[in-house]
């Protein structure tokens, strides 16, 4: 009896391995077919590769100062050093070293700052539409009052009080960052309550935070990842705005955001010391909007012919 259980159980899993083995085969497909994907896929990684190797593709010393070779334009090589491919800027740093570890704030403010507002929004958003009455309600007014309160105000409301460090931009970028998962996950459940599922587990006796955490919790998950992928190209913007106005890392640690405040003086005279790291957080930006834009295609069903 236990060897039939056991052929049962290999058989049940052999199938759901080749269902996620097709369903691999057919994402992968997809992305091929979407070039405008793949190109953004290809530039994130060049970013993520960028961000963790670092210390060995950097040319220079992010942070190393020398007056005698400041404002160099792109493609000037120091006598006996290597080649300012970007140029330097205003206190001879290199601008190339200083963009490759500016990419490591960026991505690490963006993937932490989702990380996030995406847990914080996802749990209100799914007591709200479970609980519904005087609890939706409250979290409702809630939300209503974050999208009512500028961000800018708020930003410097913490910081002017905590100061600025990578911990408080985290918190403050996600703490205004969790209304939109939290609408739209309260839309979804408020649909999913009424299902034959829910209905059936709470006829066996299970509990709310069952229902929510092993239910309900799943099928949200499809809409909070579409969302989470285009929020981190928000996430980075928004760094960049806080350190363009000094609200950010403070120097001299790289920065995208804060080597454009630093080029802002010298737009007329070095234009590549602002030019090069907007390009670099346009083309960042755009990647990740181009690849969540193809994930929101993919994993909406209802999109799919």
């Amino acid at each position: 009896m236990s060897d039939g259980r056991a052929i049962a159980l290999d058989i049940s899993q052999a199938g759901e391995l080749r269902e996620r083995r097709q369903d691999l085969r057919r994402v992968l497909r997809e992305l091929g077919r979407n070039k405008a994907a793949l190109g953004g896929l290809l530039v994130l990684l060049a970013v993520v590769a960028s961000a963790v190797l670092a210390p060995l593709i950097a040319p220079y010393d992010p942070t190393s100062q020398e007056l005698t070779r400041r404002l160099k334009p792109p493609g000037w090589a120091s006598p006996g050093g290597p080649l300012n491919v970007l140029g330097t800027d205003h206190l001879g740093r290199d601008i190339l070293s200083r963009i490759i570890f500016g990419a490591r704030i960026s991505l690490i403010i963006g993937l932490s700052a989702v990380a996030v507002a995406g847990t914080l929004g996802t749990l209100i958003g799914l007591v709200a539409g479970y609980r519904g009455g005087r609890v939706d309600d409250l979290c409702m007014r809630l939300t209503d009052t974050m999208l009512a309160m500028p961000f800018i105000l708020l930003a410097l409301a913490v910081i002017a009080v905590l100061g600025p460090s990578l911990r408080n931009i985290i918190s403050v970028l996600g703490i205004t960052g969790w209304v939109s998962y939290a609408r739209v996950v309260r839309a979804e459940v408020l649909t999913l309550r009424t299902r034959e599922f829910v209905a059936a587990a709470q006829a066996l006796g299970g509990g709310g935070g069952r229902i929510i955490f092993r239910h309900l919790l799943p099928n949200v998950l499809t809409p909070v990842i579409v969302i989470a992928t285009l929020e981190v190209a928000r996430m980075i913007i928004l760094e960049s705005a806080l350190s363009f106005l000094g609200l950010g890392i403070q120097p001299p640690t790289p920065t995208w955001g804060g080597m454009l405040a630093d080029g802002r003086a010298y737009l007329s005279t070095a234009w590549w010391l602002a030019t090069f790291p907007g390009v670099c957080i346009m083309l960042t930006v755009l990647g990740i909007n181009l690849l969540g834009d193809w994930l929101r295609d993919v994993l909406d069903p209802r999109l799919q012919v």
